[in-house]
């Protein structure tokens, strides 16, 4: 079967618990979707962060998300990767998906670099052999050397971001979702980072990344979409 996403009237919807005791302006705060708002009955306090979304994008398309900061484009980004299921509606997602959505997380900072490398590839779905076939492409990108075999909480902040950068692009996926353009490392490490992400971009079947920067979204993008409240105000082939 080929490679696609197709959405129907897809919808979420986030709670918001102990209403009754905090103001509803620090509950929106807290959430940060800015969507349609809601009371359930007396039950409390429900965002819809996605409202009706229908979506379909086929093997070879780049796709843009765009929008004001809560308009549910991370939010999306995440229905796709699988981390929020939709509380409406209907979501396909043929393919193998890589997720390049907050890559550090699922780091165990007591554990090695090297044993890392293979937590991260067993969160992200990969076998025990499949890790094993990437552990020294992984080490030879991050350019850790001997630090891979010590705590990452040894590790700078910078150090972090590339053995995380180097897992999470080692990936090979048929789909790729993307928060925003990845620039990681210190200087020596961004322009290899960037080299890398598009060759990972020009390989990869499917692209889906949600950016405020139009010179990104108008030079790896065959197609935007501008969402507000939660809806596709605009398709933009």
């Amino acid at each position: 079967m080929s490679v696609h996403i197709k959405g129907e009237n897809i919808c979420v919807d986030y709670p918001i618990f102990n209403g009754p005791h905090r103001s509803l302006k620090k509950n929106l705060l807290r959430v940060a979707t800015g969507g349609r708002i809601s009371r359930d009955a007396g039950r409390g306090v429900t965002v819809r962060a996605l409202d009706g979304i229908d979506l379909e994008i086929q093997e070879g398309e780049r796709i843009g998300l765009t929008g004001h900061n809560g308009s549910g484009k991370s939010t999306l980004l995440r229905v796709l990767a699988g981390v929020y299921e939709p509380t409406g509606g209907r979501l396909e997602v043929h393919g193998r998906v890589a997720s390049l959505l907050d890559i550090s997380i699922g780091m165990d900072v007591e554990a090695s670099g090297l044993e890392n490398i293979f937590l991260k590839g067993l969160l992200l779905g990969f076998s025990r052999n499949d890790i094993q076939k990437k552990v020294e492409e992984i080490m030879d990108f991050s350019g850790l050397g001997e630090y891979i075999d010590m705590p990452v909480r040894t590790y700078s902040s910078g150090m972090v971001m590339r053995l995380a950068f180097s897992i999470a692009t080692s990936i090979e996926a048929d789909i790729l979702l993307m928060d925003e353009w990845l620039s990681v490392g210190d200087a020596d490490f961004v322009k290899k980072a960037e080299d890398r992400l598009k060759s990972l971009i020009h390989q990869t079947p499917i692209l889906v990344i949600a950016s405020h920067a139009k010179e990104i979204l108008q030079e790896v993008c065959s197609r935007v979409l501008r969402l507000e409240g939660g809806r596709i105000a605009c398709d933009e082939g």
